[in-house]
């Protein structure tokens, strides 16, 4: 069969597009930035990429008319617009509006575990986009899941900076709401098991694990199978915002999808039992079960996909490509050159540069502008990266994003996501024997240009630590 995969870029899209290649179907990948595709498609050749932009109807025909299934993975967390539920809207009418041109048969939407009394902002648009999917030119399977429970996922990733830095945590009442954890893996079968399956024509399924657990529960739990004791104590004087707060401060999470989570972590999401464990052959794994698979990813570095990658986790909402040109006029520079005696040994050193490996040089350094970054609402170093040796177009590193990386090309393009008064980029590349490394902003006002002053004196040792270490015998 072919099929579309929307959202092909994003945590569960990158993850199921290799499953449903191992079942022998041909895949079409729409994107909105096709920079952001993984290189290894470009010689695949059962994938073909669509760069289409659902919230721009012209952009679509870039899709082709016969598929045979689509996925809707297309989600954000971001809660900076004012009319987010009119855009999450717009998408999906968009979508419908082009996949009852094609001959599409069955689209499958994976949303979220709804409660009728009571719902978050983005489980409301959740469901309101699952009412305009439905449609008399194919057939709609919707999967609702709860917390998703998987090595590079938003909700483990939180869970697992809270266990692992907090021996005490002092933690808002919410921690008491009871939910259904779900494995990645488990939600990853449902989507693939569920493609051309008349049984599940027009029908709606909640997914989810065995257990109902509070958050707190779940908290516990993961120490148990980090082997650490840790201690928690509910109060109810946090407000959202000062729980946002302390999400931001402590884990590597946004403030803005810290809002986002605080705001749908207050309701109880309990999934309503169907038969469709049994129709697709599904045996959910246990919370604890899914926190040791994705610990032995983990060490196995074989991390497919992260949220911190998403364009929602930085500052960077735009196409990667409009930054990938760097600007000159207007700009300030700092340019450092060394000679190059091992190019693989040196663009070794760049690919794994950042994350646990630090920035090679001046590390404190590093680490204070990290710290200003978060006091003043920035993401600080707290992202890391997601591959030790590995560096993607659109994958996070600390607080840059990788706008272009090409090692046969010898160059690696970063884009500054801190907060700053202006944007700035980092690049390395070598040309005959010489490694260039260039730091370079482009300042927005007076403050900006006080601003690049202010730290020059800082770039210079740092910068120039850095190049040293990366050209050193």
């Amino acid at each position: 069969m072919k099929i579309l995969v929307t959202g092909a870029t994003g945590y569960i899209g990158k993850r199921l597009i290799p499953l449903l290649i191992n079942d022998g179907h041909e895949v079409v990948c729409s994107v909105r930035d096709k920079m952001r595709t993984d290189s290894s498609y470009i010689d695949e050749g059962d994938i073909s990429v669509a760069e289409s932009d659902f919230l721009k109807p012209e952009t679509l025909h870039t899709i082709p008319k016969d598929i045979d299934v689509a996925y809707y993975l297309i989600h954000s967390m971001s809660n900076t617009s004012k009319n987010f539920k009119d855009l999450e809207e717009q998408c999906a009418g968009n979508f419908k509006n082009y996949i009852e041109t094609t001959s599409c048969k069955q689209v499958i939407y994976l949303s979220g575990i709804d409660n009728d009394s009571k719902l978050s902002k983005h489980l409301s648009s959740r469901k309101q986009v699952g009412e305009i999917l439905r449609s008399d030119a194919y057939a709609l399977t919707t999967f609702k899941a709860g917390i998703i429970v998987g090595s590079g996922s938003a909700s483990f990733e939180i869970i697992r900076d809270l266990v692992e830095k907090l021996p005490l945590m002092i933690a808002p009442k919410w921690l008491n709401t009871k939910t259904q954890p779900i494995a990645v893996r488990d939600v990853l079968s449902f989507l693939q098991k569920a493609a051309a399956q008349p049984e599940l024509y027009n029908k709606s399924y909640d997914i989810f694990g065995p257990e109902v657990l509070t958050y707190k529960k779940m908290l516990l739990e993961f120490a148990e199978v980090r082997q650490l004791k840790r201690r928690i104590i509910t109060v109810p004087v946090m407000t959202p915002k000062l729980s946002s707060y302390w999400l931001y401060f402590v884990t590597s999470t946004s403030y803005k999808l810290a809002t986002a989570l605080v705001d749908s972590m207050g309701i109880e999401v309990i999934g309503k039992p169907s038969n469709i464990n049994d129709l697709l052959n599904v045996n959910p794994l246990s919370y604890k079960q899914s926190v040791e698979r994705a610990f032995e990813k983990i060490e196995q570095n074989v991390i497919i996909s992260s949220w911190k990658d998403s364009f929602i986790s930085g500052r960077l909402e735009k196409k990667a490509h409009k930054y990938i040109k760097v600007p000159t006029y207007g700009c300030f520079n700092d340019t450092k050159e060394r000679p190059v005696t091992d190019e693989e040994k040196v663009l070794n050193r760049i690919w794994t540069i950042g994350g646990s490996n630090g920035w090679y040089y001046a590390t404190i350094l590093w680490r204070i502008r990290g710290y200003i970054d978060k006091i003043f609402g920035g993401i600080g170093l707290r992202r890391g990266r997601t591959h030790p040796s590995e560096l993607h177009v659109g994958d996070a590193l600390d607080f840059w994003r990788v706008i272009f990386a090409d090692k046969a090309q010898k160059k690696l393009l970063l884009y500054a996501e801190m907060k700053l008064p202006g944007e700035a980029w980092l690049e390395f590349k070598i040309e005959d024997d010489i490694l260039y490394q260039s730091a370079t902003f482009r300042p927005k006002g007076l403050m900006g240009r006080l601003y690049w002053y202010m730290v020059t004196p800082f770039h210079w040792i740092v910068f120039n630590g850095m190049i040293n270490k990366l050209t050193k015998h």
